[in-house]
């Protein structure tokens, strides 16, 4: 949440000439609300399961596609396994702080909204919960703190291309 995630995704797939499909936005297709209402409304487990099929439909593509996945689905041992077997997956990192920074006090963060400590202490929470698993799953981490949305598509392009050259030889 706050990393760029889906900008830099509709940026590179763009560039790439590909496909984009941002898994947020998928469920919320599904659901016919947002994000906040499903969280609030049908809860995370529900969100959590329609990501994870979301998730699978846009991994079995037979279409090269750039798909922004949220934070979250790191949490299950499928969705970690699919990705690892899905393509390059690349990790835009960023501090806590900077995440906070970006997110702001937003109430349409439903893992921020209420939450006691606010935006920095719970964006630390989680990062300490899901950087292993982040760690588990990336091929390629790009340290976004510093970057705009344009450097790290950039970076971004020339990871996959290298790697694509890389897989013809």
């Amino acid at each position: 949440m706050g990393s760029g995630k889906s900008t830099v995704g509709r940026l590179v797939a763009t560039r790439l000439g590909r496909a984009h499909v941002d898994i947020d936005r998928e469920v919320e297709k599904a659901a016919g609300a947002s994000v906040s209402a499903i969280f609030s409304t049908r809860g995370e487990a529900w969100f959590r399961a329609e990501e994870s099929r979301a998730l699978a439909h846009a991994l079995a593509g037979a279409v090269p596609t750039v798909v922004s996945v949220g934070g979250g689905a790191v949490l299950d041992s499928s969705n970690r396994e699919a990705l690892r077997h899905g393509g390059t997956v690349v990790w835009l990192r960023a501090r806590p702080e900077t995440l906070a920074r970006r997110v702001g006090k937003t109430a349409d963060r439903p893992l921020l909204a209420g939450a006691a400590g606010g935006p920095s202490e719970v964006l630390a929470r989680i990062d300490a919960e899901r950087r292993p698993l982040y760690e588990e799953v990336a091929t390629e981490v790009i340290d976004v703190d510093d970057l705009t949305v344009r450097a790290v598509a950039d970076e971004v392009v020339t990871l996959t291309s290298t790697e694509s050259e890389e897989d013809r030889l």
